[in-house]
C-alpha cells in the first residue's frame, strides 16, 4: 500500500503508508518552526494535494530557520524533512524564495534557486550538503 504526494495530477512521490504518515506528522511538528501552514492537504483516496506555493513558502521558511542557528541537534531534527521537502519543491517545478538579509549579528544569510539549486548558500558549504542530501532523497522517493 502507498499514498500519493501531488500538484493536481502530477504525481511528486510514491511513499509506503508508513513513511507517508511520518514525513506528515514530521511536517506538523515543524510548522511552528517555520511560522506558516504547511501547504500538504489532507489525504483523500490515498492522495495528499500539496498546494505548491504554501509548501514552498514552508520550506523556504524551515531552510531559513535551520540557517539561523548552528545548534547541531536541531539541525538533525531538521534535515531529513528539508532534504526530501527540497525534492518535493524540485518536482513540482517551483522554487525557493530569493531573499538577502542579515542576522542579529550581522551575518549575511542568502537563498539561491534553480532546478538544481534550490539550495541555501552560505557558510560551511551548506549548499553543496542540501545539494547531496536531497539527491540521495530522490533516488530513494518514487513517484
Amino acid at each position: 500500500m502507498s499514498q500519493y504526494y501531488q500538484v493536481h495530477d502530477q504525481v511528486l512521490w510514491n511513499p509506503s503508508n508508513g513513511v507517508f504518515a511520518l514525513f506528515m506528522r514530521s511536517a506538523q511538528a515543524l510548522a511552528p518552526e517555520a511560522g506558516l501552514p504547511t501547504g500538504l492537504g489532507p489525504m483523500r483516496s490515498d492522495e495528499c494535494q500539496i498546494d505548491l506555493k504554501a509548501f514552498t513558502a514552508f520550506v523556504s521558511a524551515l531552510v531559513e530557520r535551520y540557517e539561523r542557528t548552528n545548534h547541531p541537534i536541531l539541525h538533525a531534527l531538521m534535515e531529513g524533512f528539508i532534504a526530501t521537502a527540497l525534492v518535493l519543491v524540485q518536482r513540482g517545478g517551483a522554487e525557493l524564495d530569493r531573499s538577502e538579509r542579515e542576522d542579529s549579528d550581522g551575518r549575511r544569510e542568502v537563498q539561491v534557486s534553480g532546478p538544481s539549486t534550490s539550495l541555501p548558500e552560505g557558510g560551511g558549504g551548506t549548499a553543496g550538503r542540501w545539494a547531496e542530501l536531497s539527491a540521495r532523497h530522490a533516488r530513494a522517493m518514487p513517484r
